[in-house]
């Protein structure tokens, strides 16, 4: 969504949680409630819409699996790169002074701290960060990706002992949120929207 110039410091808003937990849906419903009670736009960047087609080819050609994206293969070779790339294309609107949402489990950027400090994520010192972290138990997770038959987690699916330990839990930060998705909370959302904005 391409978007107006805002004249304060730029947002940067990030929808992240393991897979399976209903990032992408909930983003999507709070974008316009964002945009709403700010009065501001936003760029909306999704990782699943960034890399999944390039990603699938190049794991098409190396490995021979287009869908691979948690393999230690994945892992070692993409998935760091995949994730700096969206930071790139966020920070490029950060400095133009457009507001991002960004959607993606970035929990390795998470866990490092690197996503609750402007410089060190190498965007406009002036950004404002907020984190929406998604919970859902595993079990539940699970039950959701085997519904919703996406190719993308066959992997994960089929080594889910090996996945699962990758699951870990956010650190405790002032600049992040979290919401649990197991049943829908329409007062808790917008207390989530909130804390966000």
């Amino acid at each position: 969504m391409v978007c107006k110039l805002t004249p304060s410091a730029p947002r940067l808003i990030l929808f992240a949680g393991h897979a399976g937990t209903g990032k992408s849906t909930l983003a999507k419903k709070a974008l316009p409630l964002i945009i709403e009670k700010t009065g501001e736009d936003f760029f909306f960047l999704d990782k699943d819409t960034a890399y999944g087609a390039f990603s699938a080819q190049v794991m098409k050609l190396t490995t021979q699996n287009p869908n691979d994206r948690d393999s230690p293969y994945y892992l070692a070779n993409l998935r760091d790169w995949e994730y700096q790339g969206l930071i790139d294309i966020a920070r490029e609107n950060l400095i133009l002074g457009v507001n991002v949402i960004l959607v993606g489990p970035f929990s390795k950027e998470i866990q490092s701290g690197r996503m609750f400090d402007a410089v060190a994520l190498g965007v406009p010192p002036q950004t404002t960060i907020q984190i929406a972290w998604i919970d859902l138990d595993e079990a539940e997770a699970k039950q959701r990706m085997e519904k919703r038959a996406d190719p993308r987690d066959e992997w994960k699916l089929a080594h889910w002992d090996q996945y699962a330990k990758r699951r870990t839990e956010p650190p405790t930060h002032s600049l992040l949120h979290r919401f649990n998705n197991r049943v829908f909370d329409e007062a808790a959302f917008e207390m989530l929207i909130q804390d966000l904005i």
